[in-house]
């Protein structure tokens, strides 16, 4: 499948619209969405709440609710990891990160391959010989409660701000696709909490898989039919740049200068550890390949998963140059507040209310929407799963039937649902574009959580406080690159961090392991060669 193979069929629609048999531009709605499109939002918020009610009637143990009894498809499972892991931030980011700074975070495309050697051939055969619904149960079993408990806190107050922000994100968007102020986003960040619970604590994991498949699907064709539209209005494909812009960042093959927004090695370096750490540590993508029958299953789900992450970010890529293209061409239908260099990232928003004619803008708002529930969905189903796991029943809580059980988890989904919709209210406060402040955020613990997994698996002669040791140093030098603007003054020429966002990965990881191990190797000396764990 790719993108040049559909937009044919998709100018076709576009022909037919009334709407654009004149320019784009002279079709703009003052209005933003018609009557049509709220009820395609709400018919499709009105039916995911029905697929979690039918998934949620077969239920009858926590196993189904949280891995699906272990037998879910490969394909779905890797549609739902990038739904998951990648939705709200990749439609929102990716456009206005190209349009707006430069093409060169598509070289993270580069990683893939390598990223599925590590993950597919490295990782995923020692992991999928551990059935566990909790992760980090392993990391008891190698390195003691402690890290056990290090590892849950540490992926509980990740999901946590990363869903917050998304929702944030994907609310501030619909916001301005809506027509209304910024003071509304909470009461839509409310709306899209509240379906997105309701669904998840009723279906469990299986409904969870099922409506990231139809939200992907929503994503790519909005995509899809802004390219078509787009290509429409322009007579063909000469949207497509043949030059570098005037307005986009300098983003060199290699740069010695740290402050270096995006490098194209840099960026390599960064994707292929978000990803590595991420398919390794995070309980999201864990408990989806534990949904899964065996290695070769989770191989070609996260085969998948790269896939789709790769055909839409391109989709979204091209989106981005054609945005850029037609708002050139009409420069008149951008509003005095919404430029290409200052605020990129409210354009593909702004297009999709009031350059899309009626209907279509429906589809693609719902779009917007399920990005931010795939985003709330998965989160809450894997938090529910690491505090019902690691928790309560490591601590002794059981209750007294497997009912019960399965009334718990859906409870505590829901109580986790409140806690994103208050948390979101705060994501406003950190500076920069959706791509730097989404790489300021989840980048925090992503590579400190794999951590602990290296160390549990691949290195068995390790103490625990040499565990503990590095994750402190690791977390330390994470949060100096991430606010190294607050906390060592702002470029004074370019306003970027005086450390790029894109080192925090890479950099929290180096320091994490090269401290655990000297720490590892002191402790030796001190006390005595440690015994293997496990």
């Amino acid at each position: 499948m790719c993108v040049a193979w559909h937009i044919p069929f998709l100018l076709a629609v576009v022909r037919a619209t009334p709407r654009f048999a004149q320019p784009v531009a002279e079709s703009q709605s003052p209005t933003g969405l018609q009557f049509v499109d709220w009820l395609i939002i709400v018919l499709y918020a009105v039916a995911t709440i029905a697929l979690g009610w039918y998934y949620g009637r077969h239920q009858r143990s926590t196993q189904e609710y949280f891995v699906a009894d272990g037998n879910m498809p490969w394909f779905l499972i890797g549609v739902s990891l990038f739904a998951t892991l990648l939705s709200t931030i990749t439609y929102l980011s990716i456009p206005g990160e190209i349009l707006g700074k430069g093409p060169i975070y598509l070289t993270s495309l580069l990683a893939l391959p390598g990223v599925y050697w590590i993950v597919g051939y490295v990782i995923l055969p020692v992991y999928m010989k551990f059935r566990l619904t909790s992760a980090y149960e392993l990391l008891e079993i190698r390195l003691g409660l402690s890290v056990r408990m290090l590892g849950a806190l540490m992926f509980l107050s990740l999901r946590l701000v990363w869903m917050s922000l998304l929702v944030y994100l994907a609310a501030k968007a619909m916001s301005i696709m809506i027509g209304v102020g910024e003071q509304w986003i909470p009461l839509i960040v409310l709306v899209t909490g509240f379906v997105s619970v309701l669904y998840t604590s009723l279906g469990g994991l299986r409904a969870v898989v099922i409506t990231d498949l139809i939200q992907t699907i929503l994503l790519f064709g909005g995509a899809l039919a802004v390219i078509a539209m787009i290509t429409w209005d322009q007579g063909g494909l000469g949207w497509f740049p043949r030059q570098w812009q005037a307005h986009w960042d300098a983003q060199p093959l290699f740069s010695f200068d740290p402050g270096t927004r995006l490098t194209v090695f840099g960026t390599f370096v960064s994707i292929t550890t978000f990803y590595v750490c991420t398919a390794a540590g995070d309980q999201v993508s864990v408990q989806r390949f534990m949904a899964t029958k065996d290695v070769l299953a989770a191989r070609r789900a996260f085969l998948t998963q790269l896939c789709v992450a790769a055909l839409i970010t391109t989709t979204l890529a091209l989106v981005g140059l054609a945005l850029m293209s037609y708002f050139q061409t009409y420069p008149a239908a951008l509003p005095a507040e919404i430029s290409l260099v200052a605020n990129a990232d409210r354009i593909f928003p702004h297009f999709i209310s009031f350059h899309l004619p009626p209907g279509i803008s429906g589809l693609v708002v719902a779009a917007m929407f399920a990005a931010a529930m795939s985003s709330i969905d998965s989160g809450v189903n894997s938090i529910t799963a690491v505090v019902m796991t690691d928790g309560f029943e490591r601590f002794g809580y059981q209750p007294k039937t497997e009912k019960g059980h399965v009334f718990a988890a859906r409870c505590l989904a829901f109580t986790i649902g409140v806690m994103v919709v208050i948390g979101s209210s705060l994501m406003g406060n950190i500076p920069g574009n959706i791509t730097t402040i989404a790489g300021k955020t989840t980048n925090l613990l992503v590579t400190p959580i794999f951590a602990l997994f290296f160390f549990a698996v691949f290195t068995p002669k390790i103490r625990s406080v040499a565990v503990w040791v590095g994750w402190f140093f690791g977390v330390a030098t994470a949060v100096l690159i991430a606010f190294s603007g607050p906390l060592f003054g702002f470029d004074p020429e370019t306003g970027y961090d005086p450390v790029s966002f894109q080192w925090i990965g890479p950099a929290a990881l180096l320091v994490n392991i090269i401290t655990a191990y000297l720490s590892n190797r002191l402790l030796d000396v001190v006390v005595g060669r440690p015994v293997a764990c496990g």
